[in-house]
């Protein structure tokens, strides 16, 4: 299909020194450029009586910390995996939302390839590539230990893995640390299968059909991409939770 681009792997679009320059490593800064712009717009004109941004701003982290004390039932604790958890859940949002634009697909580059023409596209949804979502996967597993082994010490959590007291408590130990590791897994393939179908779909119903029928889809692909950061978000928050609560008899 002429004019269709579908590719599993980020494409690279220069080089700078020996590091390559992804498509989706360019969205991925401008993701977080938006949100620095954001950061720094909300900062420079705070005052006491919030208005317009300021004020869906503290709305948005009202409602966040509500709805993480519905999962802690601390506010101290909820303040503490704020950071943490709200950021991934922003970046992960606009990254997805970015990659929606009109443009994104579309606007590329022609090149030669072994002497076959091939369309690289300038920019494409950040978490479309595994190695994003991997990355993130990473951050979210790490922060979870480093938030238990502070909150509960390190003895304390590693018998969570490695306990030998008995046969039961040694199996449901290594039934644990298998657990941890397939928090890689599915973090971060469910993120990039769902990113990637999307952008899957919208490429071949828009050659399809066209102009007005793709919009329902993405309208749907707006509602997903919300969906799937607040899945990455909240999992992040309950193992979060899991993983700081003292063992108890």
């Amino acid at each position: 299909m002429e004019g269709v681009h579908i590719s599993l792997t980020a494409e690279t679009i220069g080089q700078l020194g020996p590091l390559p320059i992804t498509n989706t490593l360019v969205m991925s800064l401008l993701s977080i450029g938006v949100l620095v712009f954001l950061a720094v717009m909300l900062s420079r004109r705070a005052s006491e009586v919030p208005r317009g941004l300021q004020n869906v701003a503290e709305t948005l982290v009202e409602g966040a910390l509500n709805l993480m004390d519905s999962v802690t039932d601390d506010r101290r604790q909820s303040l503490r995996f704020f950071p943490l958890v709200f950021t991934l859940f922003l970046f992960i949002l606009i990254s997805n939302w970015l990659g929606l634009l009109p443009g994104i697909g579309p606007i590329g580059l022609e090149r030669t390839d072994h002497g076959v023409k091939e369309f690289v596209p300038l920019f494409r949804s950040t978490n479309a590539d595994l190695n994003v979502t991997l990355a993130l996967a990473i951050i979210s597993v790490i922060a979870t230990q480093i938030f238990g082994i502070i909150t509960i010490s390190a003895v304390k959590y590693a018998k969570r893995f490695f306990n030998f007291k008995n046969p039961i408590l040694t199996f449901v130990g290594l039934i644990e640390l298998i657990s941890e590791f397939a928090k890689f897994i599915s973090f971060s393939f469910r993120l990039f299968g769902n990113v990637f179908g999307g952008e899957v779909l919208l490429v071949v119903i828009a050659f399809l059909i066209p102009l007005v029928v793709p919009l329902p889809f993405m309208f749907l692909e707006v509602f997903v991409g919300l969906i799937q950061a607040f899945i990455f978000a909240i999992l992040t928050l309950v193992f979060l939770k899991v993983a700081t609560m003292a063992e108890e008899h």
